[in-house]
């Protein structure tokens, strides 16, 4: 049987990337099917590398990323741009700093004193990783501090839905959701999500269960836009590249899928967002 995860995606800042590279980080208007997989991925104690541990028992990427996805814009918040600098200015040099910079570490002694005032400007070290002989050691130290332009929505508001005939992998994924096993953001990291997630495994369809679940509060939009994955024949259909493939850090993939972008109208919402507390803790 057809079964439907809603998900509540609200908070202060959300960062869902398109094609964001090196100093630009860019949002799209909507939750991305990458990153709501993501989070669900999280949830589950997924590892980027699909490194297993013994007892790991969370699930491959590839099953989650199976889920056919759809999204509702209830709230779709403003577009805001900040200008982020990182790593530069005048700081004390924590043990971090001295162990990492080789050159500083020999100007001012031990790190294992502690914080070492310092009376110039510097740049902190970046590209921190192990040499050969695993040694932690910055591979940028460089005065310059990393500076980027990063894009975010403003108090939006969204319901994501994920839709499979596996019942029970999706009750696992909401079970995952109240109880998470890794930090949850809201697509970019430092963008927390606000309130309840788990909106709850319910009978249909994308199309019939977002159109039958009530607004969130402070909905702003009626009709609501929402968007829903589709084979690539249909109709109206447009590709989106947002399909992931690897979250591994240094090899992240994604693939070709096809979506469907429509307007709906709910009149007389059956679903709403107030669960038991009972089934909260279950």
């Amino acid at each position: 049987m057809t079964a439907t995860l809603l998900l509540r995606l609200a908070g202060p800042l959300q960062g869902w990337g398109d094609v964001s590279r090196y100093n630009h980080r860019d949002t799209i208007y909507r939750p991305t099917k990458s990153g709501v997989i993501g989070l669900l991925a999280a949830a589950d104690g997924h590892q980027r590398d699909e490194v297993r541990g013994p007892g790991d028992d969370c699930l491959p990427l590839s099953t989650l990323a199976a889920l056919r996805f759809g999204v509702r814009a209830d709230r779709p918040g403003v577009l805001i741009n900040d200008f982020h600098t990182a790593g530069g200015g005048r700081f004390p040099l924590r043990t971090r700093e001295l162990i990492t910079d080789g050159r500083r570490a020999a100007a001012y002694g031990d790190p294992a004193e502690g914080e070492v005032a310092l009376h110039g400007w510097y740049g902190a070290p970046k590209g921190i990783g192990p040499d050969a002989d695993g040694v932690l050691v910055a591979s940028n130290t460089r005065r310059h501090p990393v500076v980027s332009f990063r894009e975010y929505l403003s108090d939006a508001a969204f319901v994501a839905a994920v839709e499979s005939e596996d019942e029970a992998l999706l009750r696992r994924l909401a079970d995952r959701l109240d109880h998470p096993r890794r930090m949850l953001w809201l697509g970019r990291k430092h963008c927390p999500p606000t309130g309840q997630l788990n909106g709850g495994v319910h009978a249909g369809s994308l199309e019939s269960v977002l159109g039958r679940t009530a607004p969130l509060p402070n909905s702003t939009s009626d009709p609501v836009r929402v968007w829903f994955e589709v084979p690539d024949d249909t109709p109206a259909a447009t590709p989106v590249f947002d399909q992931p493939v690897s979250f591994a850090s240094r090899h992240r993939s994604h693939a070709q899928r096809w979506e469907r972008s429509t307007e709906i109208t709910i009149t007389d919402p059956t679903i709403s967002w107030e669960r038991e507390v009972e089934e909260v803790e279950r």
